[in-house]
């Protein structure tokens, strides 16, 4: 047979006319193929339209260090390729998958820009048409999923300048607080200089101050606070102490008791505790403003590796990681929208290491949270659990929402399908993370639900 005969039996080329498969045909050219040759590559400019005219080939795809199987080609008429003809020429469209051959075949190939020529010639307006409906779709794709990313990256950052801003603010009022009450210990130092006590009452006086610091104080709660700072008031008032008042709840937190007040005074006498206790005072505030000043700079810290976690900027792209971390990291970005919800954590014991792309988990499990938090209205309980299973991990987010109908619940996974509020969802979410954990990781993501009890599971092999 000749190459006019097969590709007027083949389906894709079966309606051309006389003169128009002869165009085709000097437009390009027959191939043959061996088994295990390589017709096309993945991620390669699509440049030639491949036309099978004989034989099988099989589509394959890399996923990580995988090659997984999409399908075959093996029915006459059936094509790949062509799709730098409904781009611009600066536009790089790439083959989505790589063609080898299982048996000895033939294939006819017309380059991409003689087939966008002949298709404009034999038909203007199915030309325009597939261009522009090309270049729509690529244009709606590409800006929706800026969009998606936009909208997470603006409620993450939302949500970590909610989070440091309250420990960078606990700072700032710790420093000023500090400054004011260095000054203070300063004034009470020179005060109690000018009283006529010797080295060895100081010494006292400096024992007496780092045995208060040592003290534990129980926690009684507001009204036993309270209680004691009036006891510890009315001793200072009752011995002629100057703003006995505003000293009385530093004591108070402190452990400061009527004994510890008597061995003070009895140490250093009743002309030097007036100045002698705006020191200790000043002191003591000190260390527990360095104390809040160490704690919200730590907490800061930990944001910052928090993120680091979440974001995986200094790690490889590729690495052995355990999961838990990044679902924990997750969730102290999203710690603004979870204020109203109980966290129930239910990880597993000695789970192993997944070898897996850290930074793209991080974004799958910020998809399902998100999901879940905005199912429940931000009000409700978060279950997660992490297990094994077989050669598999198991990652279960699960919500306490209304549920999904069972109509949706077949369509979760469709991009651009959403059922949230105009500007509040574009329908990428949970397509993005079928992509992320099916496509990148060879794993499995699915959804069990009923009224009251909704479940994300995610599976991932342990050994890629």
């Amino acid at each position: 047979m000749s190459t006019a005969d097969d590709l007027r039996g083949a389906f894709l080329t079966s309606s051309l006319s006389d003169e128009q498969l002869a165009e085709l045909i000097a437009a390009g050219e027959e191939q043959t193929f061996a088994p295990g040759d390589v017709i096309f590559h993945e991620g390669r400019p699509a440049v030639f339209l491949w036309i099978l005219l004989e034989g099988q080939i099989e589509l394959t795809r890399h996923i990580g260090d995988r090659t997984m199987a999409l399908a075959t080609m093996k029915e006459p008429g059936q094509w790949a390729g062509g799709l730098s003809a409904w781009g611009a020429p600066d536009d790089h469209a790439v083959s989505r998958a790589t063609g080898t051959a299982v048996t000895d075949g033939r294939v006819f190939t017309v380059p991409s820009p003689e087939l966008g020529r002949l298709v404009g010639d034999w038909s203007p307006f199915a030309k325009h048409m597939i261009s522009g409906v090309y270049q729509t779709v690529r244009s709606i794709d590409a800006t929706a999923r800026q969009r998606e990313s936009l909208v997470a990256l603006g409620t993450l950052a939302a949500g970590l300048a909610h989070e440091i801003n309250n420990p960078a603010s606990a700072s700032m009022r710790a420093v000023e607080a500090l400054q004011n009450t260095s000054e203070y210990m300063i004034s009470g130092l020179i005060d109690l200089a000018r009283q006529p006590i010797g080295a060895e009452q100081f010494l006292e006086l400096e024992r007496l101050r780092a045995a208060l610091k040592q003290r534990s104080v129980a926690d009684d709660g507001a009204m036993g606070r309270a209680d004691r700072e009036e006891a510890v008031g009315d001793w200072m008032d009752g011995h002629g102490v100057e703003l006995a008042w505003q000293m009385a709840p530093v004591f108070a937190a402190a452990g400061a008791d009527r004994a510890w007040f008597e061995e003070l005074e009895s140490a250093i006498g009743p002309d030097a505790l007036d100045p002698a206790l705006r020191w200790i005072s000043a002191a003591t505030g000190c260390t527990a403003l360095l104390t809040e000043l160490g704690e919200a700079t730590s907490r800061i810290s930990h944001l910052v590796e928090d993120v680091k976690n979440y974001s995986q900027l200094d790690r490889a792209a590729l690495q052995s990681v355990d999961l838990t971390a990044g679902i924990e990291s997750t969730l102290a970005m999203l710690a603004p929208k979870l204020a109203d919800v109980e966290v129930v954590r239910e990880y597993g014991t000695d789970l192993p290491n997944v070898e897996v792309y850290a930074a793209e988990l991080n974004q799958v499990w910020t998809n399902l949270i998100d999901n879940a938090i905005d199912a429940m209205d931000g009000t409700g309980t978060l279950r997660l659990a992490t297990s094994v299973d077989g050669d598999e991990m198991v990652i279960e987010i699960g919500d306490t929402g209304p549920g999904i109908d069972p109509e949706v619940l077949q369509r979760v996974f469709e991009p651009f399908f959403t059922t949230k509020d105009v500007g509040k969802g574009t329908g990428l979410g949970l397509d993005i993370t079928r992509r992320i954990i099916v496509d990148r990781h060879a794993g499995d993501v699915t959804f069990e639900s009923r009224p009251g009890a909704t479940t994300a599971i995610v599976r991932l092999p342990l050994n890629r």
